[in-house]
């Protein structure tokens, strides 16, 4: 007849039964056959037949079945009968999956060489490297990259490539005081800030508050004043900055306690 149920992975010959000797105060007996856990054995004693679980008459793992309470020789019978056990509830023995098991057909000796071959150019690979693969399936080596980059794509037909992202922020560094800069990506560099008070027909040196790279290209110049008067209003730069001030001259004989504003640009 049909068989109802799981049907097992491993069979025994004709639900083949073990017959024990009963050892008194005993309850941890040796089993013929090795089991998944007690539901692969029916066990009968005093031809009753027994309820198996934790907490129940009988448990059972690999080659022990353990009794919840020991029998007496001479009184008590006991025995089982192996089940068999059902598929899902064991793991495939060491050595009994081969390519005839597997859905993936590409699974053969030619596709294995050819990964074999494929793990062997990567082992030569330089630690931060990234393996991709060109046209033919070849591995490339792409990097390795330095610390912040990010792989980017260089177009169909050509490897990727490890690339610094340009920052976010429009400026590296600042200064917010009175007399500041601002040095913005790229290498420019703006500045600002008050000078004097000065007298009548007077000159002097202003020292930026960060040096300029290179050159200073522009200084443009102004009055701080409460009057209107446009005579109150004369103030020059000597030509050619340098990199770290530059020179004024105040040519109003008329007003005195005035102070002077500029600012610088340059690189």
């Amino acid at each position: 007849m049909a068989y109802l149920g799981n049907v097992p992975a491993r069979s025994f010959i004709s639900f083949e039964r073990q017959v024990f000797t009963i050892v008194n105060s005993q309850t941890a007996y040796t089993l013929s056959h090795s089991v998944t856990n007690e539901n692969d054995i029916r066990l009968v004693i005093n031809n009753i037949v027994q309820e198996p679980g934790s907490g129940k008459a009988y448990t059972a793992s690999g080659t022990t079945l353990t009794l919840s309470a020991a029998l007496v020789n001479g009184t008590d019978e006991m025995y089982c009968v192996f089940l068999g056990r059902a598929v899902g509830t064991v793991n495939a023995p060491a050595g009994s999956v081969g390519t005839s098991q597997l859905i993936d057909l590409n699974v053969t000796t030619a596709k294995l060489a050819e990964n074999v071959v494929t793990l062997a150019k990567m082992a030569s690979g330089t630690d931060g490297q990234i393996i991709t693969y060109d046209a033919s399936g070849d591995p490339v080596a792409v990097g390795p990259g330095t610390d912040g980059q990010v792989l980017t794509s260089t177009g169909a037909g050509s490897p990727p490539a490890f690339e610094t992202l340009p920052s976010s922020n429009p400026y590296t560094a600042q200064s917010n005081a009175e007399s500041g800069y601002i040095k913005f990506v790229g290498g420019v560099i703006l500045q600002w800030g008050l000078f004097g008070t000065f007298g009548i027909a007077s000159s002097g040196t202003v020292t930026f508050p960060t040096t300029f790279t290179s050159n200073c290209w522009t200084v443009v110049t102004g009055l701080w004043t409460n009057s209107t008067s446009a005579e109150h209003n004369s103030l020059t730069v000597f030509r050619s900055p340098t990199t770290s001030q530059f020179t004024w001259y105040q040519h109003d004989t008329g007003q005195t306690g005035r102070v002077g504003a500029y600012i610088a640009m340059g690189k």
